[in-house]
């Protein structure tokens, strides 16, 4: 992981997307001592005990920040979007407004939750 990329990228975000960016990051690592940050396929990844966790993104159009959460497709939230995605599920996070904090905790909480449930099963994919 290259630092320097990973703080450039919240360092280069114009307000309110920055104050949100990091705002998510720090509730994101507060999870869990075992989640660490890194800088994969140009964005900010979250790894939980090695393996992708979530990352954070923003909306093309609306330039909305949301947490793309890696194995969302298993976890039923009504504040969770799966769109055409296979895998993942994203979260939105309105920029001009309080992140909802117990939402964000909820949701990565139970995806966190699940991995422990699935761990040392050998299947590619996660079951449905």
């Amino acid at each position: 992981m290259s630092q320097h990329e990973l703080d450039n990228f919240y360092m280069t975000l114009p307000e309110p997307q920055r104050g949100c960016f990091l705002a998510l990051r720090d509730v994101i690592l507060s999870i869990s001592d075992d989640i660490t940050p890194e800088w994969k396929y140009r964005l900010p990844f979250f790894y939980h005990q090695k393996k992708m966790f979530c990352y954070l993104w923003m909306d093309k159009v609306s330039k909305e920040p949301y947490i793309g959460v890696t194995d969302g497709l298993l976890i039923n939230h009504p504040k969770l979007e799966q769109g055409d995605r296979k895998r993942m599920k994203i979260y939105r996070v309105n920029p001009e407004e309080d992140i909802l904090v117990d939402e964000i905790v909820e949701i990565l909480e139970a995806s966190i939750e699940l991995r422990r449930q699935n761990e040392g099963k050998k299947t590619k994919r996660w079951p449905v």
